[in-house]
């Protein structure tokens, strides 16, 4: 019976149980044996121990733990009775574990607060690879990368829209410490019910601290990371702050950085315009841009917009009958490309990019969020291609020029105030006429052969033959072939006679004029050739422009350029200009070649740049009037004008019309601009002495071929062919010249008396000389042949 009821109530029955009892015993052996080879295991440790510590090197140890002993057997004969209770003592024990415990979470909690980074690195984040270029008034230019173009306030942004971004990304944000343990559990429970992930669990704050700190790596690692971060953040920033910043940095698709991005690119809007339906549906955009996006697919944008105006419900932001009208609203979008992503002058900052390596490193730039200050001067850049665009559309299509460039700079300290490359950056070409255009600069070039002239004491009345004349082979041609007989440089230079150009070269010397030249901001190569006076060697508008500054600015020079500073996006100056003028020719000489110019304003063929106020400066024309200039100055501004084809192709215009270019500009920069006049010029043009020494050229042969004109070419069909190659000179060393005053140098000519101011021709006008505006040409022809030769071969 008890057998039967062992089975019964499922027990061991006897032969099991005497079973158990043997592998009870069993075990219990092999439990004693391991015990007993532990104790045996200790006995022999605590042998070699004993052994290594009896070691006569040893002794100084033995004595530190005698000495230990000692004291722990005091303190333990000095502890109350309750406390050598064995019981009391294993508490004390468990609690100094406890305690311990505390203190080394706490400790490390504490380092790895530490390695984690600054909260207010958030005020000043940039995305990689972002740039700022501003004009000189601070208004921004041009954009570049992934920035954010509007950055708005908080108090800038529409409460429905901040309370759509927090019904549908973070309901509980203004609760949670960075960490929504609810909302993880809201999360984990919708996903699993609707089979998909439609919810996530991460906070605004956690989104945030991804953005700024992390990347969208999804390992655990970077989680756990991302959570602290969120926490650390919010125990240092406050809540409208981490809004502010998130709504601001939050990508929302096609190149839109933040609500103010969004606003306008999906709706050309101003965040405070968007309605109901149009902030909901931005505010859906974060999970995933490229597929919620209206631009994309507008019914999935709607079905997106209508799940965040039922979040806003919930979360008690908007009533139901609000988010039934805003789902009944038709969404309509009205796209715009992004803010600032063209330049308001492309020419000027990309040429401010190609510059930016040269004063910060290539780290930097990769590292995003610098902010370059340009010299840039908004309101003239406006008017500049004002008057680059009608010059093309309105005298190009006659005169067969289709480009066109100006560049502005003030002359006391070269800062770039203005510049245009061409016609149209985006549209038709992006290479930079004002800055990488190389081409022939024609009569512009001469006052650099008068300023050597000048400053090696010649005199604005010294007089030459202009006549037909060969030296070496070379013959320079005046333009309509007629020859006036003797003449002033001054007067030459009205007028813009070649042949005069060309004696006047030969008396001053190759090395003088390019020293000159050289010194006064022209870094392009010129060779010592009888051509040099006429401009036959290639020059670009901003190194042209900028030479002519050092007469304005009364002989100092200084490196044109348009950067002021450089900051990054913690404020840091990287770079601070600091540009420092250098004398380039003495001040009586720039007085006296402004007043020189000046006449060629006023009397010669650059009379359609006159202005209100006293201007100075020059026209140009190349062969076959490939090219158009004129480089004109005030005190306050020097600019340059260059008209004509990228593919050198002839014109049928003249430098009249790069003048009138030149005005259209200068009348708007000058208004409200008080009228400077220029520095009052000497009148000991015969006695006073030169800053530097002429080195005249002694030609091989020199034949005068007489006043008349050219018997075998008539007015209208003369073509002037290449120069002859000229001969070989040594090529001369150009080092700065020594400002001194060295003996009157020896003119290569015998210098004939002057002749009487009323004997003198009427000037004729070279190609550059425009008819009166009265006086229409009688019929359209193209320009003949400019009389500045192309360089020998």
């Amino acid at each position: 019976m008890a057998k039967y009821s062992s089975k019964r109530r499922g027990l061991p029955t006897r032969p099991d149980r005497s079973r158990l009892r043997q592998e009870s015993m069993t075990d219990g052996g092999k439990k004693q044996k391991r015990r007993l080879g532990m104790r045996n295991s200790r006995s022999r440790i605590g042998q070699r121990l004993a052994t290594l510590l009896g070691h006569p090197q040893m002794a100084g140890i033995r004595g530190a733990l005698d000495i230990t002993t000692a004291r722990l057997e005091r303190l333990e004969r000095r502890l109350p009775p309750p406390l050598k209770s064995p019981v009391v003592r294993r508490r004390l024990l468990w609690l100094g574990v406890i305690v311990g415990g505390i203190g080394a979470a706490k400790l490390i909690s504490w380092q790895i607060d530490r390695s984690l980074p600054d909260p207010a690195e958030i005020q000043t984040f940039a995305r990689r690879g972002t740039l700022t270029i501003r004009a000189s008034d601070g208004t921004v230019l041009h954009q570049l990368g992934a920035a954010t173009r509007e950055k708005l306030t908080i108090d800038q942004m529409p409460k429905q829209l901040i309370d759509a971004f927090v019904a549908s990304e973070d309901r509980r944000f203004y609760e949670h410490n960075g960490i929504d343990i609810q909302g993880i559990g809201r999360a984990i429970a919708r996903n699993i019910t609707s089979g998909g992930l439609v919810e996530g669990g991460s906070t605004l704050t956690q989104q945030l601290s991804r953005i700024v700190y992390l990347n969208q790596d999804r390992s655990i690692v970077r989680k756990v990371r991302e959570a602290m971060i969120a926490q650390k953040l919010e125990r240092s920033v406050a809540k409208r702050q981490l809004l502010e910043k998130y709504l601001n940095l939050v990508y929302l698709g096609s190149n839109a950085y933040g609500v103010g991005d969004a606003a306008w690119i999906y709706f050309s809007k101003s965040v405070n315009q968007l309605s109901l339906s149009e902030a909901a549906t931005i505010a859906g955009l974060p999970p995933a841009p490229s597929v919620y996006s209206p631009l994309e697919d507008l019914e999935k944008a709607q079905q997106r917009r209508n799940n965040v105006l039922d979040k806003m419900v919930e979360a008690g932001y908007i009533s139901v009958t609000e988010a039934q009208a805003a789902k009944a609203e038709d969404l309509t979008v009205k796209p715009s490309e992004p803010k600032k992503i063209q330049s308001d002058a492309p020419y000027f900052t990309y040429y401010v990019q190609q510059q930016l390596p040269n004063y910060v490193s290539k780290e930097a730039i990769e590292a995003g969020g610098l902010t370059v200050e340009t010299t840039l001067n908004a309101t003239w850049q406006k008017a500049a291609e004002k008057a680059v665009k009608e010059t093309i559309e309105v005298d190009g299509s006659a005169a067969s020029f289709k480009q066109a460039s100006l560049v502005a700079i003030d002359p006391r300290n070269g800062e770039i105030r203005s510049m245009v490359g061409g016609y149209d950056f985006y549209k038709e070409s992006q290479f930079n006429r004002a800055t990488q255009a190389q081409r022939q600069p024609g009569s512009t070039f001469k006052p650099f052969v008068y300023t050597a002239a000048i400053a090696a004491g010649f005199s604005p009345h010294r007089s030459y033959l202009d006549e037909r004349f060969k030296v070496d082979g070379y013959q320079p041609k005046n333009y309509s072939n007629k020859y006036s007989g003797w003449m002033s440089i001054k007067s030459a230079l009205t007028n813009s006679i070649n042949v005069v150009a060309v004696k006047t070269l030969i008396d001053v010397g190759f090395s003088p004029v390019i020293r000159m030249a050289q010194n006064m901001g022209i870094h392009s190569k010129l060779e010592p050739t009888y051509a040099l006076s006429l401009g036959a060697y290639e020059v670009n508008l901003l190194e042209l422009t900028s030479a002519y500054g050092a007469l304005a600015a009364q002989g100092n020079t200084v490196d044109p350029h348009g950067i002021r500073r450089i900051v990054d996006r913690k404020g840091n100056v990287l770079y601070q200009s600091e540009y420092k003028s250098k004398r380039a020719i003495d001040p009586g000489t720039a007085s006296i070649m402004t007043w020189m110019l000046r006449g060629v304003v006023t009397d010669g063929t650059g009379r359609a740049a006159q202005l209100d106020r006293p201007v100075a400066g020059k026209t140009g024309t190349s062969e076959k009037a490939r090219d158009l200039w004129f480089i004109g100055f005030i005190p306050q501004v020097v600019t340059g004008v260059w008209l004509g084809n990228d593919d050198n192709s002839p014109t049928w215009g003249a430098s009249s019309t790069a003048a009138f270019t030149w005005h259209e500009f200068m009348k708007e920069v000058v208004k409200g601009m008080p009228v400077q006049n220029f520095p009052d010029v000497a009148d000991n043009f015969d006695t006073r002495k030169g800053s530097i020494k002429a080195q005249p050229v002694k030609p091989s042969r020199i034949q005068s071929l007489g006043a008349g004109a050219d018997p075998e070419e008539s007015s209208r069909d003369r073509r002037y062919e290449e120069a002859p190659a000229e001969p070989s000179y040594e090529e001369p060393s150009y080092s700065a010249p020594a400002y001194s005053e060295p003996e009157d140098p020896e003119p290569a000519y015998p210098e004939p008396p002057p002749e009487p101011a009323a004997a003198e021709p009427p000037p004729e006008p070279e190609q550059d000389a425009p008819p009166v505006a009265e006086e229409a040409p009688p019929e359209p022809e193209p320009a003949p042949v400019g009389s500045d030769p192309l360089p020998p071969s």
